[in-house]
């Protein structure tokens, strides 16, 4: 798959290109594999380095990355030939904007492609936010950005769950407009992943509080539909939490979903998690919703 995604790069008939590998800390021929295609093409660079999450390893390409657009590739994932062609003609047609994207196709492990564009890369869609804090609706091959913007976003951290929806609402705060383009772009292969479920939970509460702040530090309204949507996110995850006993995590995800909403589940959740625990009342309400499906 590596050499694939690679390939895909190199196949670009957009010139001149760079090509960034990072080996976040591979224990599989990966490596090796990306230094012996680095001796077969000048374009290529290979960064080796200890195992930090796919943040750390955009950061690392991010510090070397020379050209005046970048570009994110899952080393599963492809992009196809005139992608990049086409998504520079877009902003070179629109220069107000700072990110194009276009339909992105989705191919299960069985091999089958589904029909219609991925999430909702085949829609147009004017600027990043409000929609980019709802739900990160395209995917990391999709978009190609302005080196500028990426430059004024800075560092990526070291999260390992929801980093690239993290970096795109702070992206998306500089109120960034996108550029669309009504053609394939990329291809987004099906994959499993591992599942630590207090690991995992740790690092999306970490990315939502994140979110939060780059959605008022764009000036969304409380009032607004994608803030009242996200205060719902905030809380479902909130709950999650507290059922992996993480009742800090808990806590602090109730708590921001109450700066944005008074619903009165939100109200009753936080006054039950203060005095009882949030991990006890995020339990007692999973086996109370429990019951009360059973006894329907």
């Amino acid at each position: 798959m590596l050499r694939e995604a690679i390939d895909s790069v190199l196949a670009q008939t957009y010139r001149p290109i760079e090509v960034i590998v990072v080996d976040d800390g591979s224990t599989d021929e990966t490596g090796e594999v990306a230094d012996e295609l680095a001796t077969r093409h000048a374009e290529l660079r290979v960064i080796h380095q200890q195992n930090g999450g796919p943040g750390l390893a955009r950061e690392a390409g991010r510090l070397l990355a020379r050209g005046a657009y970048i570009q994110h590739l899952d080393s599963d994932d492809l992009l196809l030939p005139r992608k990049f062609e086409l998504q520079t003609a877009a902003l070179a047609a629109a220069p107000q904007s700072d990110v194009a994207y276009g339909w992105t196709r989705f191919r299960l492990t069985n091999g089958t492609v589904e029909a219609p564009a991925w999430k909702r890369s085949g829609e147009r869609i004017e600027t990043m936010f409000p929609s980019m804090l709802t739900s990160r609706w395209w995917d990391t091959a999709t978009p190609l950005y302005r080196a500028a913007v990426i430059a004024a976003a800075g560092p990526w951290t070291d999260l390992r769950v929801e980093e690239d929806w993290e970096y795109d609402c702070r992206i998306a705060s500089q109120g960034v407009r996108l550029a669309f383009v009504e053609d394939w772009v990329c291809e987004i292969r099906q994959r499993g992943a591992p599942y630590n479920a207090p690991a995992h939970l740790r690092d999306r509460a970490r990315a939502h509080l994140l979110m939060l702040q780059h959605a008022r530090n764009a000036g969304l309204e409380n009032e607004s539909a994608a803030m009242q949507f996200f205060a719902r996110d905030l809380f479902h995850l909130a709950r999650q939490c507290g059922i992996e006993g993480l009742p800090e995590e808990s806590r602090q995800l109730i708590a921001a979903a109450r700066s944005i909403s008074n619903a009165r589940d939100l109200r009753a959740f936080e006054l039950a998690g203060r005095t009882l625990g949030f991990s006890r009342v995020a339990r007692g309400a999973r086996w109370f919703e429990r019951l009360r499906a059973h006894v329907r």
